[in-house]
């Protein structure tokens, strides 16, 4: 089944009612696409408090846990980059693993075919 994998900017932009990422997110749904959100994505865009549209995003999401398998590949990922930045590895390690692109939070920047399989 085809997916896409959300990054924080997906979830942040949704929660400042973004109309291009809505609109693609309805889109992904409406095709019957469940974006994944890696847990680490939700937990650096979650801040508490009365966020209601980030609820309403990740209802047709499936928020995956990591694993040992995924930490690895994400440090891989970092130390072959030289980025630190383990959440975006995390989110690219994600999408590679499921063959998914994913998805920074306007669809203009949106890659448009799935990232190679490592």
């Amino acid at each position: 089944m085809a997916t896409i994998v959300y990054d924080t900017g997906a979830l942040l932009a949704a929660e400042r009612r973004n109309p291009d990422f809505l609109a693609l997110h309805d889109e992904l749904t409406a095709a019957g696409i469940r974006p994944i959100v890696p847990v680490v994505v939700l937990a650096q865009a979650w801040r508490g408090g009365p966020q209601h549209q980030i609820p309403r995003v990740l209802n047709a999401c499936d928020i995956i846990p990591d694993d040992e398998r995924t930490g690895r590949a994400a440090g891989v990922a970092c130390a072959a980059s030289g980025i630190a930045d383990v959440v975006n590895a995390i989110v690219v390690t994600t999408a590679v693993r499921h063959q998914a692109p994913s998805s920074p939070a306007t669809p203009a920047t949106c890659p448009t075919s799935p990232m190679p399989s490592a």
